[in-house]
């Protein structure tokens, strides 16, 4: 039986054109990572690295807004307390209600060289992501899925523990469905994560914490989340000149 043909684009556009790959760390030169002080929703690709002196001292005046306190208990806690995984249907998010899980719409936000299933412009089967936490390009292929996770930056068991165990069915479910809290990354930096916060882990790839720490800051401000003073200590610390 003829292999079923597949579908090409760059990113989430030129669906159906042929496209050459831009080789090894080719996202953190092409241009197309975006710093999260540029990117306040989310729904630009990649997470580029916080540099300058000026946009540092901007990433400290941003994370100089989060309240703290204790991290809570986790009695309760259950993924499907944030809806079912990768829901379409989360009003009020980026994405929602578009014919696509959350999942398959940041593989074409993120990914690169994207390929769709056959008669699908939803289901990617093959890409190439350039992962920020590692700092290292991914060819994926659906066929070994776990390589490539999405990442909650905001766990969903941290948020649970710092006040979304009080939340509505509706916010929960924003959260966990919120592309600003979402990053497709390596399977291995996503499963050594768990349900950490800052303090506790950072992504291995040192020129991305400054940036990782406020996209964690901006969920959680959108989110009116706390974090734990030694999560916000070590944010701070990530943004120093």
């Amino acid at each position: 039986m003829a292999a079923a043909a597949v579908f090409l684009v760059s990113g989430c556009e030129g669906l159906g054109e042929e496209e050459s790959s831009t080789g090894s760390g080719a996202a953190a030169a092409d241009g197309r990572a975006v710093s999260p002080l540029k990117n306040a929703d989310g729904t630009k690709p990649g997470l580029a690295p916080v540099t300058t002196d000026a946009d540092k001292a901007a990433a400290r005046r941003l994370i100089e807004e989060l309240s703290t306190k204790g991290r809570g208990p986790k009695t309760g806690y259950g993924r499907d307390k944030f809806g079912y995984a990768w829901m379409d249907t989360a009003d009020g998010v980026p994405l929602a209600r578009n014919g696509c899980d959350t999942r398959n719409d940041l593989l074409k936000l993120h990914g690169r060289n994207v390929r769709f299933r056959a008669g699908s412009g939803c289901v990617v089967v093959s890409m190439d992501l350039y992962d920020p936490y590692t700092g290292k390009d991914i060819a994926w292929k659906k066929a070994k899925a776990t390589e490539v996770q999405i990442d909650h930056v905001v766990p969903l068991s941290y948020a649970w523990q710092m006040g979304a165990a009080r939340w509505g069915k509706d916010k929960r479910q924003r959260l966990a469905n919120d592309v600003l809290n979402l990053l497709p990354v390596s399977g291995s930096a996503n499963s050594a994560k768990r349900d950490a916060g800052p303090a506790s882990w950072l992504p291995p790839n040192k020129t991305i914490r400054c940036s990782y720490a406020v996209r964690f800051a901006q969920v959680a401000l959108r989110y009116d989340l706390a974090v734990t003073t030694a999560d916000k200590a070590t944010m701070l610390q990530q943004c120093q000149d």
